[in-house]
């Protein structure tokens, strides 16, 4: 099978939809031989951030000089970024040769009258056969969609159970309130982890203590009262938080000093599982650490920003961000978002700061918010006269987001993740 064949056929499976449920990828890695049983995780689950802690966590574990492996969606640059060891995607003819097996088992599946999996839980079990090959020491892997009945929970051997910002996403299928979805979210605490929790609302709080006590398992949260944010621009942070000073993070964002500490948190928890984690590997795994998509600077003159704010806090954390760093620049906007995600909401916290905006229709035709609809919201939030037009594709908006920017002006694409790798491509072949 080539890596061309493999897509066709996950393509393919994809038509099978999401279906939540462990039933199936159980029975899928049975026919694998579990390869997840000897694999040890750090579990992350939330509604915004868990990216970002992924990416923070496993970068200094794997300074610290563990073999670290990180499963994660949605990706932005390429459908291979998904699988990662150490950072370094997984190999075209990898991902080939381990779909081929999945296939196989797939067919055997069929063949027997079972259920057919998924597209995510084919991938989730191309993504431990390929971590168990590489020998892991350790796997960071990131929810697809809620917790308790997500294909990754299908794991027993959970050291870590982390949470990040827990709020309003998915409504309809995970709950209608941010109680419920904590709910859904705490069923990847296992008996024996520890559970590391970004702050969170009271009531949020609550069900994840208590489904962390039902367990007896130890809960550590990230007390932002004794973090520091030093220093901070567009081009980064200077953090301190309890013993650690001067940490640099190269990831800029209000929302980005929560995520820093909360993978300190899971050092900390670790260090007291016997990991050893030097300081000098959490400095220099913060520094180094990259995630692409995240109030990520493109270009200086002019600024060129996209970042993958999909929901209500998202939105609101990003407008945050830009009236604190450019609190006289004009901002003009590149929006695509889809059909279920709250865009009135992130329109009416997105809109009063644009000087112009550029809706777009997403890659995804079948999930995409039409532009021309979005235009038509977003000028119920702007301000009167701020011209509000729908670009179609992304190419087009990226176009006439640059010829109409000053060099001072700052061009922010966002909404869904799902289009920014678009945004970067178009970006480059227009800069060239």
């Amino acid at each position: 099978m080539t890596y061309k064949e493999a897509r066709v056929y996950l393509d393919k499976v994809s038509k099978y939809g999401s279906v939540l449920g462990l039933g199936t990828i159980h029975k899928l890695l049975c026919e694998l031989d579990h390869p997840e049983d000897e694999l040890k995780f750090i579990h992350i689950a939330g509604t915004n951030g868990k990216g970002s802690v992924l990416a923070y966590t496993s970068t200094i574990l794997s300074k610290a000089g563990y073999r670290v492996g990180r499963y994660l969606s949605p990706t932005v640059v390429s459908y291979l970024e998904r699988i990662q060891v150490d950072g370094q995607w997984i190999p075209r003819d990898a991902f080939a040769r381990l779909t081929a097996l999945v296939k196989e088992a797939i067919a055997r599946m069929e063949a027997a009258g079972e259920t057919s999996p998924t597209v995510f839980e084919a991938e989730t079990a191309i993504a431990f056969l390929y971590f168990k090959e590489q020998g892991c020491d350790l796997v960071v892997l990131e929810c697809g969609l809620g917790g308790a009945t997500d294909a990754t929970n299908v794991i027993k051997s959970t050291l870590l159970a982390v949470f990040t910002s827990v709020s309003l996403d998915h409504m309809g299928i995970l709950g209608n309130s941010p109680e419920e979805i904590a709910a859904v979210k705490s069923g990847i605490i296992k008996p024996g982890c520890t559970v590391v929790t970004s702050r969170q609302r009271p009531d949020v709080e609550q069900v994840l203590a208590k489904k962390a006590r039902e367990l007896g398992c130890p809960v550590v949260t990230a007390d932002m009262e004794q973090a520091g944010l030093l220093a901070e621009s567009f081009d980064g942070q200077i953090i301190s938080y309890k013993e650690w000073d001067n940490l640099r993070c190269p990831l800029p964002g209000r929302y980005q000093p929560d995520n820093v500490v909360t993978a300190l948190e899971a050092i900390k928890a670790l260090r007291a599982k016997g990991f050893c984690i030097t300081e000098e590997a959490v400095r220099q795994g913060l520094k180094e650490t990259v995630w692409p998509g995240r109030f990520t600077v493109l270009r200086k003159r002019p600024l060129f920003i996209i970042d993958g704010a999909h929901n209500e806090e998202a939105a609101k954390r990003l407008k945050e961000t830009l009236e604190v760093y450019f609190p006289d620049k004009s901002l003009i906007y590149i929006m695509g978002v889809f059909r279920d995600k709250e865009y009135e909401k992130i329109a009416g916290i997105m809109g009063p700061l644009a000087k112009s905006v550029y809706t777009v229709d997403l890659p995804d035709t079948a999930r995409t918010f039409p532009a021309a609809e979005l235009a038509e919201v977003m000028r119920r939030h702007c301000k009167t006269g701020i011209p509000v037009q729908a670009a179609g594709s992304v190419r087009s908006a990226v176009e006439n987001a640059l010829a109409e920017a000053h060099k001072d002006d700052v061009i922010l694409s966002f909404g869904s993740l799902s289009y920014l790798g678009q945004v970067m491509s178009d970006l480059e072949s227009l800069s060239a």
